[in-house]
């Protein structure tokens, strides 16, 4: 055989050996998943839930209108301090002061007139006095002329005479006892008048007391809507009156959130509290949880969910939660933005894994891998999809040991998440390896498929991915 032919035959037979080596390189990795791993470790877990909302004050009033009239003079302005009582504003008062000087001259014609009245009322029960007295001596008068007339011992005309004077001291006694009846009438209708004057007099000192403002308690004032020379008016049935400022006693300062729906069922009374606000950048100030609201507010509308017409949409809902902060800055205002983060479990020295290598599978694809079988049909899967349909879902909650280049799913209990990290109360143990990435290898891969490890840092369109 000549050379060229041996080179021929022996560069034919490399050539397929390469090529058999190279399929069988391909067969063997076909399968198999790139993942990144991680370990089953120990750390210390603390559970947030995030809300955000602002900062106020646990006591703040708002302070409206109650008179009517034009203001005159605001004496305060936005960050005094001012104590319960000092005067704030006053409205124009000329017409109340009037009015309060006109019925105070009122009330003292009719106390001059009470004052007669009981006079009279006097002199009226003293003359009844007197005339009783009269008709008492006239009685026993008429009685010894009665006696003495039987016996013949005073003429007809004197026992007339006596029962004259009988009948006369009877009628006069009569007669003062109605006068003191008139009296004391005439005292009561002037103390009614004395009384409904004085009534009046409250209430117009009551419209001249509400043309000045005071403050109804100790605090700062954080806000003033109106300015000198605009109208107050008073509120009239479901219509507030004219809004005037707010005072806030920055002594006790909360941060007023709104927490999700789900979460809201771990929060408690008393639990610890980071708080961020956004004009104190860098900083974080602690406080515990001193209110749970107990009625969902709509999120769009910020509305009860009793008291609105939509209440049994599906929209979101929130739950007011109040924070007290431990010691707050004297530069707070109310209205800041705030960010809470509130601590709802604690626990130390713990199994956990990241929170992104947990992955759930079906029983069926469990029993799958089990069996060493699969799916081949698509008629028969969607049977079986429409079979199950009407059956609860049974997806196992696990994670992904590697061992032996595959990776086995094991079902595993959890416990509390935190930012990054999820409690593992049981299924693995400390120092396991476990398939933590990437988010893309993670959604396909099977149980007991073939795994090759590759920690370096991924590639950006596989970062991507992730992120997806």
């Amino acid at each position: 055989m000549k050379i060229w032919k041996k080179a021929v035959i022996g560069a034919v037979a490399l050539t397929l050996v390469v090529g058999i080596v190279w399929y069988s390189v391909y067969k063997s990795n076909q399968n198999v998943v790139v993942v990144q791993t991680g370990h089953v470790t120990r750390e210390d877990l603390v559970s947030l839930v995030t809300a955000s909302g602002e900062i106020r004050p646990k006591n703040y009033t708002n302070v409206l209108g109650e008179g009517i009239g034009k203001i005159t003079d605001i004496t305060v302005k936005e960050g005094d301090h001012v104590k319960k009582g000092d005067v704030l504003l006053h409205l124009e008062n000329i017409q109340p002061g009037a009015d309060v000087q006109a019925q105070q001259a009122t009330i003292d014609a009719a106390a001059a007139g009470m004052r007669a009245a009981s006079s009279s009322y006097d002199a009226s029960v003293a003359v009844a006095a007197q005339r009783q007295s009269d008709f008492q001596k006239a009685t026993l008068d008429f009685q010894r002329a009665q006696m003495s007339f039987k016996e013949q011992l005073i003429s007809k005309q004197d026992f007339d005479s006596a029962k004259a004077a009988y009948d006369g001291a009877d009628a006069a006694a009569k007669s003062a006892k109605a006068q003191v009846d008139q009296a004391l009438a005439a005292r009561e209708q002037a103390r009614s008048n004395l009384d409904q004057s004085r009534a009046m007099l409250r209430h117009t000192q009551d419209v001249l007391r509400k043309t000045t403002y005071t403050a109804p308690i100790d605090g700062t004032v954080s806000y003033i809507e109106v300015r000198v020379g605009e109208n107050v008016v008073p509120g009239i049935q479901n219509a507030q009156g004219s809004f005037l400022m707010t005072i806030s006693d920055m002594s006790v300062v909360t941060a007023e959130v709104k927490v999700d729906e789900t979460d809201i069922v771990n929060v408690k009374l008393g639990q610890l509290v980071d708080v961020a606000i956004d004009a104190i950048p860098g900083k974080t100030f602690k406080g515990r949880v001193s209110d749970v609201g107990e009625l969902a507010i709509l999120r769009t509308s910020g509305q009860a969910s009793m008291t609105s017409t939509n209440a049994n949409t599906q929209e979101a809902r929130d739950f007011k939660v109040i924070i007290t902060l431990d010691n707050p800055p004297a530069t707070l205002r109310p209205g800041l933005s705030a960010t809470a983060k509130i601590q709802t479990a604690q626990k130390q020295n713990v199994l956990s894994v990241p929170i992104q290598a947990l992955a759930e599978r079906s029983q069926k694809e469990l029993d799958e891998a089990k069996n060493g079988t699969t799916s081949s049909s698509v008629t028969l899967a969607a049977s079986n999809s429409e079979a199950s349909a009407s059956a609860p879902k049974q997806d196992i909650e696990g994670l992904f040991l590697v061992r032996n280049g595959k990776a086995q799913f094991v079902p595993v209990q959890t416990g509390i998440s935190g930012t990054t990290d999820i409690e593992i109360t049981g299924g693995v143990t400390e120092g396991d390896v476990i398939v933590t990435g990437s988010f893309k290898a993670l959604r396909s891969l099977k149980p007991g498929a073939p795994v090759k490890v590759d920690n370096s840092t991924p590639k950006s369109d596989d970062t991507s991915s992730s992120s997806s």
